[in-house]
């Protein structure tokens, strides 16, 4: 698949500290923000322009044995109506390799925050996910509504046996910001949150040191060539 090198690869993140760890030159970041919906209208309105799209960021852990910090690449995305995307081949074993041999597995796309253990338990059944975030499928969907090729990178933030308090699943704004008075309303309405609330910044703690030594593994291109014939590394 041959791509315009003068083009941005288009990097979608939720939080603006992913966002921020996904800059570089040559990458349009688009933090989404948890607004599934307005996040698909702008990508579809910029992808035209770019290069290629990638999913960058944390995620939720479907998979019972992993680890906050695990960082994977993504070999299919699941939509949450069941349509799969496959992840550009060359590309996802590029950036796996470049990962120190990252495991290549499928993701799962959702439109609202999954925080209990049940319905992460159950995705993971249903799907063989093992990843679950809120832009992955969107990147895939509007990557292939416009023949561009994809790739997602997520790190796990909360395992799968982890429930989210409410104070953590309220806490973004639409432009990726943390919402930290919406936290603390949530606190002062359920008080007994704060300890579970503490687990899940210190996993989110070791997801963001996780993210950014992943980053800083990637060519500024996210590890993205030029798949002609012959293979050339144009990034």
């Amino acid at each position: 698949m041959k791509t315009d090198p003068e083009r941005p690869i288009i990097a979608v993140c939720g939080l603006k500290a992913e966002a921020k760890m996904a800059a570089g030159p040559g990458i349009l970041v688009m933090p989404g923000g948890g607004d599934s919906w307005a996040l698909e209208i702008a990508l579809r309105q910029l992808a035209p322009h770019a290069r290629a799209l990638v999913s960058f960021g944390i995620a939720g852990g479907l998979a019972p044995d992993l680890k906050a910090g695990a960082c994977l690449v993504a070999s299919s995305v699941i939509c949450p109506l069941g349509e799969t995307f496959e992840a550009h081949l060359g590309w996802r074993e590029s950036l796996a390799g470049a990962l120190g041999g990252a495991a290549i597995a499928r993701f799962a796309g959702v439109d609202v925050p999954l925080a209990d253990r049940a319905g992460k338990q159950a995705l993971h059944r249903e799907t063989g996910a093992v990843l679950v975030d809120m832009e992955s499928h969107i990147v895939a969907r509007v990557a292939r509504a416009h023949s561009l090729p994809f790739a997602a990178i997520r790190v796990v933030a909360d395992p799968a046996g982890r429930q989210l308090p409410h104070a953590a699943t309220v806490g973004m704004r639409p432009d990726g910001r943390v919402d930290i008075a919406a936290v603390l309303r949530s606190l002062a309405r359920d008080p007994r949150q704060v300890p579970a609330l503490v687990r899940t910044a210190l996993d989110a703690r070791a997801a963001f040191a996780s993210l950014f030594r992943s980053r800083q593994m990637l060519s500024r291109g996210f590890g993205l060539f030029d798949f002609g014939d012959p293979l050339l590394d144009v990034a």
